[in-house]
Order: structure tokens, then C-alpha cells, then sequence
């Protein structure tokens, strides 16, 4: 991708090295009460796995006996961690992620023009290890996410190493479609659909509810592939390789590819966010069609 030189957002909120690890005040329960991820779950599994821990401990959901348990509030940041939390970005990592978000903020804003409304952007969140969120305790282990609570997204750019070492998804365009992702879960937020399938979870068994959720996190690959879509139309800044980098980070955190690495064999009935074939076949679609209506994830077939 050549994206040096192109507009940075000034959405973005940099909480690395704030005082307090991270913690900009509030507090809850941890991540899980609404909060959408790449991964998810199945990331933080990985990243138990590799490192021979409890999943939930990399979660923070338990304590020391086994049950769950409520984070403590922090203090509220003084004058310094409020300046240190809205500084921009300086290091090449952030500012590539801030050039990935101002373009998913052009293109976004374009398709929603089109449609006769407003995109409203959200926010992106660096931050190290763990953070406060609306949607409860985020911990860098269950992967970026995005929380419809407070319509921001969260990040540690340590995520980037993992991607490219574990799951052998290298480049630029690989990272900028972490990025992609969880905005598509933003527009899901802005046009509805996340808000029906989260008010489903009490009516619908937890096999239906898993595969509501696999045609959520398909519908965000898709929608990734229509920012990709756009933003080459609007740049011509994607170069040789880069859709095939895309691709193969979409299939490489597909469920099945996640579960032959942590536990040797797959299970499709636990899938909450697709195989590494839906992935890939719903950020190709986005980005051939280029259209929102060719999204529709939860009427297709499945392959």
C-alpha cells in the first residue's frame, strides 16, 4: 500500500503509556457485554494456547477461584494522562493505522452520502495490555475489537506481531484489514443490524445464536472489502499482492484455521465468526461489488 503522505484521522485516541496502564477512568465488567472482535474469543484461545495459561485469565474473567468477577474502578485521569491520551500519534505503526481509519472515514462517509445519510465516524483506541471501555474491561488477548456502547476501536498494535508471526498473515494491507473489520462492525452498529442480532441472544438457543454471530462477523468481512472497494477507486494506492494480503488474513483468522492450531481438530457447530472460505469468499465480495446490498450475509447461502 502506498499510504505515506495520505490524510491521517484526527479520530484517534492514543492511550499507550497513560498513566494508570491505559485506564482513562470508568470501568466494568470485562470485554463481552456487547463488544464485537476480529477474533474474539478464538484469539484469545491462540494466545492461551501458545502461552500455556487458562484462555479466561487471558481474558481477566476469572480470579483466582474460578469465578467471575468485577474489575475495579479507576481514578480518573489527571491533566497530564488526558493530554497524553489525546496526543497524536507519532510512531509509524499509529500513523498507518490512522491513515487506514481516515480512509475508511472518506469511504464510509461517500457510500452513506449515497444512501441519503450521515456517517458519523468512530473513534480508534491504541492502547497496551488492558483498557476501559463502555462495553466493559478490554484486554489485548481477546484481539481489537469494537464496542457499540461507546463507538470506538480498540487496538494494541502488539496484535500486528501476532497476525503476521502466528497466523502468517504479513503486509500492510493484512493490518489495514484488521482496521476495516472493525469498522464494518460500526456500520453494522449505525444501520441497525448489530443491535437486532444482540437483542436475539435470549430468544435463540446458542447454536442459532453462534450462527447469527458467524453472519455478523462475515457481513464485517464483507463490508471490509467494500472500504477496499472504494478506497482504490478513491487512491489507486493498493499495489501488487496487496488483495491477496487481505485475503489471507481474512482466512487465517477464519474459526477452523484458529482451531486446527489450538486444539488439532475442527468444530463447526462452535464457529462464531466463520471459516477461513466464508472469510475470504465475504471480503472478496465486498471488495468486487463494491455495494452495502451485497453484504447480506444473513440470506445467503452458506457454503
Amino acid at each position: 500500500m502506498r499510504w505515506r503522505g495520505e490524510r491521517e484521522s484526527s479520530n484517534v485516541e492514543d492511550r499507550r503509556g497513560a498513566p494508570g496502564g491505559g485506564f482513562p477512568g470508568g470501568g466494568g465488567l470485562p470485554i463481552g457485554r456487547g463488544g464485537i472482535g476480529l477474533g474474539g474469543i478464538a484469539v484469545a484461545l491462540l494466545a492461551a494456547w501458545l502461552l500455556g495459561v487458562n484462555p479466561l485469565e487471558m481474558l481477566g474473567m476469572l480470579s483466582g477461584d474460578g469465578t467471575v468477577v468485577e474489575q475495579p474502578r479507576s481514578a480518573a485521569p489527571d491533566a497530564a494522562g488526558e493530554r497524553a491520551a489525546q496526543r497524536p500519534p507519532q510512531d509509524e505503526a499509529a500513523r498507518f493505522v490512522s491513515v487506514v481509519l481516515a480512509s475508511t472515514e472518506d469511504s464510509w462517509s461517500a457510500v452513506f452520502a449515497d444512501g441519503g445519510a450521515q456517517y458519523r465516524p468512530p473513534v480508534l483506541v491504541l492502547f497496551t495490555g488492558r483498557t476501559s471501555t463502555a462495553c466493559g474491561l478490554g484486554n489485548a488477548a481477546a484481539g481489537p475489537f469494537y464496542c457499540p456502547g461507546d463507538e470506538k476501536l480498540y487496538i494494541d498494535l502488539a496484535f500486528y506481531r501476532m497476525l503476521k508471526e502466528r497466523f502468517k498473515a504479513p503486509g500492510d494491507m493484512a493490518q489495514a484489514y484488521v482496521i476495516a473489520h472493525e469498522v464494518g462492525h460500526h456500520v453494522q452498529n449505525l444501520l441497525g443490524t448489530m443491535g437486532k442480532v444482540q437483542s436475539m441472544r435470549e430468544r435463540v438457543g446458542e447454536r442459532r445464536y453462534n450462527q447469527l454471530s458467524v453472519m455478523l462477523e462475515l457481513q464485517a468481512d464483507c463490508y471490509a472489502g467494500v472500504w477496499a472497494h472504494h478506497s482504490q477507486q478513491g487512491k489507486k494506492w493498493l499495489e501488487a499482492g496487496d488483495l491477496e494480503e487481505a485475503l489471507n488474513a481474512a482466512a487465517a483468522v477464519g474459526d477452523d484455521s484458529i482451531q486446527k492450531q489450538t486444539q488439532g481438530v475442527v468444530v463447526p457447530e462452535s464457529f462464531t465468526h466463520g471459516s477461513a472460505q466464508q472469510r475470504a469468499r465475504w471480503f472478496r465480495t465486498g471488495y468486487e461489488r463494491g455495494r452495502v446490498q451485497a453484504c447480506d450475509t444473513f440470506s445467503a447461502r452458506p457454503l
